[in-house]
């Protein structure tokens, strides 16, 4: 079978990213798997994708790029415009243009593939309006359903149904969906992410050290976490605290962390491509979105052995962790809870440890053959 991913762009970093690499990695042990970049800014992707995995972009933005005779002229007058089929409420509309429309409906409408999974909703839409009808096309949500703007809403809301099927991260997303699709024949799935196999290094539940990851965007919520850990650190001033990631918020949550006098406890360690070997020197993961669609590093964490404290924000974290059992959710925006929750892991070393086991028991689900297997299945029935 051949599967072409669509995703937005593969050479930066993300719980997106890192999903659709570990997925197309697996399926590319038995079909024949693509991963189609929209954009491109670097040379080489940052996250590991497998070697049968053929990776390619639509528009290369790297310094000095060409575009191929005889569309240099057009694409030079188009870049200048904004984009015309990309809602303005999609979370990266800035990144496109009415140059990426252009390639994007072209290729779209020339794909030879046997299913198209697409990731995001601004993608899903394109492939419902533009993808060739006897390709099978897939639209994952990676953002939960109340997360999208009441513009783009309506778009979803119009060609979702054109759809063969949308897959979830969660089952709250998923009766959401079908709520709204109502009587369209688009099928809807339940699949969260996996984890790829392998051995992991295993935290040992020494270093009093609280670990957080992701692009540093509002979302996150690592203004509430530094000021959750500045009551951590007047009790447990031993604590650090260390943020993985990068992104338009950086200066900003730096210069929030200075103003706390976290500067002795808190590190801003940019972006890594060894996640799991940060996690394993850390025995806390915390986790202070404001929503989630899913919660990738939760189950990256558990893998590790390490609990999670996280707000109880819609909808990711709470059909991953079992409070009390191998993390903690505590009230979501309650930045005073976010900091109790904390502090009751650090002072309770014998619970921590506990709910570490546990941690590494639940990652088990998520075992990347496992959902494979249930991608697989899916396939099957929309296949035939």
């Amino acid at each position: 079978m051949r599967i072409s991913y669509l995703i937005l762009n593969a050479y930066g970093m993300g719980g997106t990213i890192r999903a659709t690499f570990d997925l197309a990695t697996e399926m590319s042990q038995r079909h024949d798997v693509e991963v189609i970049s929209v954009f491109q800014h670097a040379d080489l992707p940052f996250l590991p994708l497998g070697p049968k995995v053929r990776l390619r972009s639509l528009v290369d933005l790297r310094p000095g790029a060409r575009v191929r005779w005889p569309y240099t002229k057009k694409a030079e007058r188009l870049s200048a415009q904004e984009s015309a089929l990309i809602h303005p409420e999609e979370r990266a509309y800035s990144s496109f243009t009415a140059w990426s429309d252009d390639v994007l409906r072209r290729e779209l409408q020339r794909l030879r593939t046997d299913v198209l999974i697409t990731t995001r909703a601004g993608l899903n839409i394109m492939a419902a309006r533009f993808a060739r009808r006897k390709v099978v096309t897939i639209a994952q949500e990676h953002l939960h359903f109340e997360a999208h703007q009441p513009g783009i809403f309506e778009e979803i809301r119009q060609w979702y149904p054109r759809l063969d099927a949308v897959v979830t991260l969660t089952e709250a997303d998923e009766r959401d969906y079908r709520a709204m699709l109502g009587q369209a024949r688009t099928r809807v799935y339940t699949i969260g992410n996996g984890l790829a196999g392998g051995p992991r290094p295993r935290s040992r539940q020494e270093n009093r050290i609280v670990l957080a990851a992701g692009r540093l965007v509002p979302v996150k919520g690592y203004d509430r976490l530094l000021k959750a850990f500045a009551q951590v650190v007047q009790k447990r001033p031993d604590w650090k605290l260390r943020v993985y990631g990068e992104g338009r918020i950086a200066d900003k949550l730096v210069r929030l962390s200075v103003k706390l006098r976290l500067h002795n406890n808190v590190t801003f360690m940019g972006p890594t491509g060894d996640i799991e070997g940060e996690l394993a020197k850390a025995s806390i993961h915390a986790v202070s979105s404001r929503f989630e669609g899913f919660g990738m590093t939760i189950i990256e964490a558990f893998a590790c052995g390490v609990p999670v404290v996280s707000f109880d924000c819609p909808r990711g974290p709470r059909e991953i962790i079992t409070s009390g059992h191998d993390g903690l959710l505590v009230p979501p925006d309650d930045v005073d809870a976010l900091a109790a929750g904390l502090l009751k892991m650090i002072d309770d070393d014998e619970g921590r440890r506990r709910m570490a086991e546990n941690a590494l028991v639940t990652a088990e689900n998520y075992d990347i053959s496992m959902i494979a297997n249930r991608w697989e299945k899916a396939f099957a029935e929309l296949t035939h």
